[in-house]
């Protein structure tokens, strides 16, 4: 199988369900905990079109700095987005898996399973 990569966040329950899944499947992927080392816009720019959506699609609304930035502004530009999740990267959704030139969010853990199909 092609590089497997899992953008988890250890505090999020269904981002430690979806560890628990690729253990269980004996899967070794490269975990990513980009809370803590987020990704640049470039990295950000090529996962959005792995997982074909939007800057806006991919972010938490319900996450405190989604307010605090003024991210539910609808002018803002796909790049502010994108910035916005490189400085705060807490508004990505969580847990997301990246297998080769695929992604898929894990919500429901189900579309992580379709993923490794």
């Amino acid at each position: 199988m092609s590089d497997i990569i899992l953008y988890h966040y250890s505090r999020c329950s269904k981002s430690r369900a979806a560890l628990a899944l690729l253990e269980e499947r004996g899967i070794n992927a490269t975990v990513v905990h980009y809370v803590d080392t987020p990704l640049n816009a470039q990295q950000l720019s090529a996962l959005l079109s792995k997982l074909n959506l939007t800057a806006r699609q991919l972010m938490r609304s319900g996450e405190s700095a989604y307010s605090e930035m003024g991210l539910d502004n609808p002018d803002l530009s796909e790049a502010q987005l994108i910035d916005a999740m490189v400085q705060a990267p807490i508004l990505m959704q969580r847990p997301i898996l990246e297998v080769g030139q695929r992604a898929a969010i894990g919500r429901p853990l189900d579309n992580l399973t379709e993923l490794l199909a």
